[in-house]
């Protein structure tokens, strides 16, 4: 199985675990089963909007089994960050959660209202409260001078309700106004990714996520292998035309499919076979034998294309030609 390869996993929760309150179908068990094959676990989040012991406590309510000190998020890497680099008593603008402002306090800086007070840093996370007063409040002491810390830039959320607008969107409303750029103290840095392999002594650790922009880029980061899972913001086809830095190792549907043998990846003359499925490229065409449902026809998709385009910096939509003839037409249609 999967999971057979590896000493710990490192788990993403908004898309993964949960999507708002509610726990993705198969997720709590496929965690609670990592125990059964001496696997540890640990919750990476960019979610700066709640403390880990809060996070835990939702967890434990769904059903994980957990505590506070497995649970690393975006909200302590900034504070930890602006610790390093400002004076004891400092002052700093927080726009964020209760919980962002309790992280900056107890490190030893003062936290302010307004740019009026002059502070001398600006840290940005994510709480559904955050206004217009908030966003302008940090732009102007940004313009004025402050350092700018962001807990992270993921664009979007998952919700019980759908996708929405997560911190990143409202990073890129002060970057607008002000033209400069934050420091991101979470995903897709590698930091909050070490920090949790260090404190869990795993050698061999797997991140597992549903973004290819902060999980699978912050993992590859680290130098971690990865699993995108499917069950958040990230599909097969955008993994399929993700840069080279944003590739996971691993695609997989849902999290019980870590305790499933992965397919084994072929590169053979006439393409790269998963399964039954084989891809083959020819310039921006992808032609694949097998069903556009069946997970395997775009695992050799991924794996040709990555192949064919190693060094890739931008996402591209390679044209796709799915058919279901079998291998021995593919490979006349190849030699035709």
């Amino acid at each position: 199985m999967l999971i057979s390869g590896f000493d710990s996993v490192l788990s993403d929760l908004d898309g993964v675990v949960y999507a708002g309150p509610n726990a993705i179908a198969g997720a709590v068990s496929a965690l609670n089963m990592l125990a059964d094959v001496q696997v540890t676990l640990a919750f990476i989040t960019n979610n700066a909007g709640r403390s880990p012991m809060a996070v835990a406590a939702h967890l434990r309510q769904l059903g994980v089994n957990t505590n506070a000190e497995h649970v690393f998020g975006s909200a302590d890497a900034g504070a930890e960050l602006l610790a390093k680099e400002l004076n004891l008593g400092s002052k700093v603008l927080v726009v964020g959660s209760p919980y962002l402002r309790e992280c900056v306090s107890v490190r030893g800086m003062e936290v302010v209202e307004s740019h009026r007070e002059q502070p001398v840093a600006v840290i940005q996370g994510f709480y559904p409260e955050v206004s217009w007063n908030d966003l302008a409040e940090a732009s102007y002491a940004i313009a004025a001078g402050a350092r700018w810390v962001a807990t992270n830039t993921d664009l979007t959320i998952p919700r019980a309700e759908g996708i929405a607008p997560g911190n990143g969107s409202l990073v890129n409303t002060v970057r607008a106004a002000t033209g400069m750029e934050p420091q991101i103290a979470g995903k897709p840095q590698s930091y909050l990714f070490t920090r949790a392999a260090e404190r869990l002594d795993s050698r061999r650790p797997l991140v597992v996520g549903d973004r290819l922009d902060t999980d699978i880029l912050g993992a590859n980061r680290a130098g971690f292998s990865s699993a995108l899972v499917l069950t958040g913001v990230d599909t097969a086809q955008t993994a399929l035309g993700a840069p080279a830095d944003e590739r996971p190792t691993y695609v997989i549907q849902r999290l019980d499919d870590l305790y499933r043998p992965y397919p084994t990846t072929e590169v053979l003359g006439y393409g790269v076979k998963v399964g039954d499925a084989v891809a083959s490229v020819s310039e921006d065409l992808i032609r694949i034998t097998g069903s556009e449902s069946d997970l395997n026809s775009w695992r050799a998709a991924c794996h040709a294309w990555w192949l064919a385009n190693p060094r890739q910096i931008d996402h591209q939509n390679p044209r796709l030609e799915f058919a279901s003839h079998g291998v021995d037409e593919l490979q006349r249609t190849l030699r035709s």
